[in-house]
């Protein structure tokens, strides 16, 4: 925690330092303002979940959302879903994500 506060005060103070890091030309960081924003998780429920038997298999595990409404935010949803079950299981399989849509 106390490396996240010094860099934040880094970059509070001195933003081009950031740009540095990355490379990037200075004029750059005149285009940004350094903020540290919360972010609240949310409930989810995974809509389908094809989980390998075994553990030690190098078979994906699927991760199937059914979308027949439309959706604007569907792969902003899909994707903070995936990654949240990522986290909070940390699942030894590759996976993959399979969304079945009403029509090709």
């Amino acid at each position: 925690m106390k490396t996240d506060s010094l860099f934040y005060q880094i970059f509070l103070r001195f933003p081009d330092s950031f740009f540095d890091l990355i490379g990037q030309p200075q004029p750059v960081s005149a285009n940004y303002q350094f903020t540290s924003q919360e972010v609240k998780q949310l409930s989810f429920r995974l809509d389908g979940l094809f989980m390998p038997l075994r553990e030690d298999s190098q078979q994906p595990l699927y991760l199937v959302e059914v979308q027949f409404q439309p959706d604007d935010t569907l792969y902003y949803r899909l994707f903070a879903e995936l990654f949240l079950f990522l986290k909070q299981y940390q699942p030894p399989h590759p996976w993959q994500i399979v969304v079945i849509y009403p029509h090709r």
